[in-house]
C-alpha cells in the first residue's frame, strides 16, 4: 500500500466568514474584479435565461393569442435585437475590465504573501506542518481561486435575480408549478455536503502532492544531477513518486462512492423531479382540459429548463464558492500567523558588547537540547572563533544571536540589553553574516555582492570585495564580467560557477559591507586549504579593529583568533587562546593535531 502522510482534523470551517474574508482580501487587492463580475453576470444570465428564454418568448407568441398582426410581432423583434446588443456590447467591455483587473488583483496578492513569507519565523520553514498550510494557501493564487469566487459568487447573484424572475412569470401562469421547482431549494444543501468531501480529499491528498512536487523539481534541478545519474537515488526517488501517486487514487477512491450518490441527489432534485412533474401536469393542463394558451404552455415548457440551467448556476456556484472560502482559510490562517519571534521596539547603537548568559535552547521537533547553559561574553574589537565537530551546536549560537529562535533558558545581551528589546530589522542588520549554507541568488554578480540594483561606485565596490574574496579574476572572464547573471537558469550565458567561487561571491558581501560585527559561520566549508587560508588573511586585514565570530569545526580561524570556545554536545567544555588550549592538551589540542596531520597527508600526496 503507498505511504502517505495521513492528516487527521476535524474540519470546522466558517464557510460564510470565510468567503466574506476573501471579499475583503479581494476588495483589498482591487475593487474592479468583484465589480465587473457580477455585472458581467448580469448582463449574461439575465439576458439569456430571462429575456431570451422566457420574456421575448412569452412576448412573441402572446401577439398570436390575442390576435396581434405581423407587425406588431416585428416591432417587438426589432425591440429584442436592439437589448440584445446592448448586452452584448456590455459584456465584451466588461471582459476586457476583468481580465486586466485580474492581472492586478493576482500581483497585488502575490505581493502580500510575499510579503508575508518574508516576515515569518524561520522555524516555520523547518516544519513539514507549515508547508502544507503554505502550499494549501498558495493554491489560491497558483490556481486562480480569487478569480473563481468572484466568479461564483456573481453566477450566485445573476442566478437568483434570474430564477426571481422567471418564478414570478410561472407563477402568473399557474402557482400549482411552483411546487414541482421546491425541491431544486434542496441542491444547495446536498452541493454544501460534497463540497465538504472534496476539500476533505484533497486535503488528504497535499502531503502526496508536496513529495510528488519536490521530485519533480529535482529531476530537472543542476545540484541533483550528477548525484541522480550516479547513484540508485534515481530509483529511490521513483519509487517514492509511484507510491505518493497510488496513494493519492487510493485517497480518490475512498471518496469516489460518496461523491458519485452526492450528485445522483444533486441531478434527481435539480432536474428530474422538476422536469417530469412539469412537463406532466403542463401536458394534462393544455391537452385534456384545454385550460393553457399556447404562450402560456410555451413559458412553462422554456421556464422549467431556465429553472433547471439556473439553479444548476446558482448550486455549481456554492459548491464551487464553498470549496474555495474552505481554500480560503488556508490562506486567512497564514496571513494571520502570528510569529513567535516579536520583535522589540529599541534601535541598536554602536557594538559594545555581546554576552550569551546560561542560555539553553532545544529545537521544537528535538529530543534534547542543541545549547545547553552556555555562557560567554565577547567584547568590542574582539575574535572569537566558536570551534567543535558538527552537530556540536555551533550554527545554533547563530541562529539565537539574531533571533531566528528565541532562547527557552537563560537571556542573550548586546550592549547590556536583552535582544528581544531591539527592533529585529536593527538587531539582524546590525551583523555582517556569512552563513554555511550561503546561497547565490539568479541576478548579477554585482548585485549578489551588493544586494541591490547597482550603481557605477556600487560595482567599484564590488570588484574590490571580489577581489578580496580572491574569486575576482574568475568573475572578469565572464562574458559580462560582474553585470554576468548567475545561473544559467534565465539565461544560457549566465555563469555556472563552483562551489568554492560561489562561496567566495557570498564572502565578498562582507567584505563589501561596512560592518562593526562580523559573524562567519562556517565561511570557506566549499574551499581548499590554501583558499580558505588566504581568505582568512584577507578577513584579518579588513575586520582589523572590528568584532568577529568564526563559526567552524574546522581550526584555520582559531589560530587567528583572540579567543576560542570549544562546544561539544551543546555544551562549552573549553575556552582559551590557541596556544592556552593546545598547552592544555585537552579535546582542542586533539581536533587541532588531528586536522594537522590530514593536512599533511593532503600536501604529501599532492607531491
Amino acid at each position: 500500500m503507498g505511504r502517505y502522510i495521513k492528516i487527521h482534523e476535524d474540519i470546522k470551517v466558517p464557510v460564510a466568514k470565510n468567503i466574506f474574508y476573501a471579499l475583503r482580501v479581494i476588495w483589498k487587492a482591487e475593487k474592479a474584479l468583484p465589480i465587473s463580475y457580477v455585472l458581467s453576470r448580469l448582463t449574461d444570465n439575465v439576458f439569456e435565461l430571462f429575456i431570451q428564454n422566457i420574456l421575448f418568448l412569452k412576448v412573441l407568441l402572446s401577439v398570436f393569442d390575442s390576435g396581434g398582426d405581423f407587425k406588431a410581432y416585428f416591432k417587438d423583434l426589432i425591440l429584442f435585437f436592439i437589448v440584445a446588443a446592448v448586452c452584448k456590447i456590455s459584456s465584451w467591455a466588461l471582459a476586457y475590465v476583468r481580465q486586466v483587473a485580474a492581472k492586478k488583483t493576482l500581483k497585488s496578492l502575490n505581493n502580500m504573501v510575499f510579503e508575508k513569507a518574508a516576515s515569518l519565523d524561520v522555524s516555520c520553514y523547518e516544519n513539514p506542518e507549515f508547508y502544507d498550510k503554505y502550499q494549501r494557501a498558495n493554491l489560491v493564487l497558483t490556481s486562480s481561486y480569487f478569480d473563481l469566487i468572484c466568479s461564483d459568487i456573481a453566477d450566485i447573484v445573476s442566478g437568483i435575480i434570474a430564477l426571481i424572475l422567471v418564478i414570478v412569470t410561472v407563477a402568473s401562469v399557474n402557482p400549482v408549478y411552483l411546487l414541482f421547482l421546491l425541491p431544486t431549494v434542496f441542491v444547495f444543501l446536498v452541493e454544501t455536503f460534497k463540497s465538504k468531501a472534496v476539500y476533505r480529499r484533497d486535503l488528504k491528498m497535499t502531503g502526496n502532492n508536496r513529495t510528488k512536487a519536490y521530485i519533480q523539481r529535482t529531476v530537472f534541478l543542476k545540484d541533483f544531477s550528477k548525484d541522480m545519474r550516479t547513484s540508485n537515488i534515481f530509483a529511490v526517488m521513483m519509487k517514492r513518486f509511484k507510491a505518493a501517486i497510488d496513494a493519492n487514487v487510493e485517497i480518490l477512491g475512498s471518496y469516489g462512492w460518496k461523491l458519485f450518490l452526492y450528485s445522483v441527489f444533486s441531478t434527481a432534485l435539480s432536474e428530474f423531479i422538476p422536469i417530469v412533474g412539469t412537463y406532466a401536469y403542463a401536458g394534462y393542463q393544455f391537452a385534456k382540459k384545454s385550460s393553457m394558451t399556447v404562450s402560456g404552455f410555451s413559458v412553462v415548457v422554456s421556464s422549467i429548463n431556465t429553472v433547471r440551467e439556473a439553479t444548476l448556476r446558482v448550486a455549481e456556484g456554492f459548491d464551487d464558492m464553498t470549496q474555495m472560502a474552505l481554500y480560503f482559510q488556508n490562506l486567512r490562517d497564514f496571513f494571520e500567523y502570528e510569529s513567535k519571534i516579536v520583535s522589540g521596539t529599541k534601535k541598536v547603537g554602536n557594538f559594545e558588547s555581546l554576552e550569551f548568559r546560561n542560555v539553553s535552547f532545544r529545537y521544537p521537533s528535538a529530543s534534547k537540547n542543541s545549547v545547553n547553559n552556555v555562557s560567554f561574553k565577547l567584547n568590542k574589537g574582539e575574535k572569537l572563533a566558536v570551534v567543535g565537530v558538527n552537530g556540536a551546536g555551533k550554527s545554533t549560537l547563530v541562529k539565537l544571536i539574531l533571533r531566528f529562535y528565541d532562547a527557552d533558558e537563560g537571556e542573550i545581551l548586546l550592549n547590556g540589553v536583552n535582544v528581544k528589546e531591539y527592533d529585529l530589522e536593527s538587531l539582524r542588520t546590525s551583523f555582517a553574516t556569512v552563513f554555511q549554507d550561503y546561497r547565490n541568488f539568479a541576478v548579477s554578480v554585482f548585485e549578489n555582492v551588493i544586494c541591490r540594483e547597482c550603481s557605477d561606485e556600487d560595482k567599484k565596490r564590488a570588484e574590490e570585495a571580489l577581489k578580496k574574496a580572491g574569486v575576482w579574476e574568475k568573475i572578469r572572464e565572464l562574458p559580462s564580467g560582474g553585470d554576468t547573471l548567475l545561473t544559467r537558469e534565465f539565461d544560457r550565458d549566465g555563469a555556472g560557477l563552483s562551489g568554492g567561487e560561489n562561496q567566495k561571491v557570498s564572502a565578498a558581501r562582507l567584505f563589501a559591507s561596512n560592518f562593526e560585527v562580523a559573524i562567519l559561520d562556517e565561511p570557506s566549508s566549499a574551499l581548499d586549504p590554501i583558499a580558505e587560508y588566504k581568505m582568512y588573511e584577507n578577513l584579518i586585514k579588513e575586520t582589523e579593529n572590528k568584532t568577529v565570530i568564526y563559526i567552524s569545526h574546522r581550526l584555520s580561524s582559531a589560530v587567528l583568533s583572540d579567543r576560542i570556545i570549544v562546544l561539544e554536545g551543546g555544551r562549552i567544555i573549553e575556552t582559551g587562546s590557541h596556544s592556552e588550549l593546545m598547552k592544555s592538551g585537552g579535546r582542542y589540542s586533539e581536533m587541532f593535531a588531528l586536522q594537522a596531520s590530514g593536512y599533511n597527508r593532503e600536501g604529501d600526496d599532492n607531491e
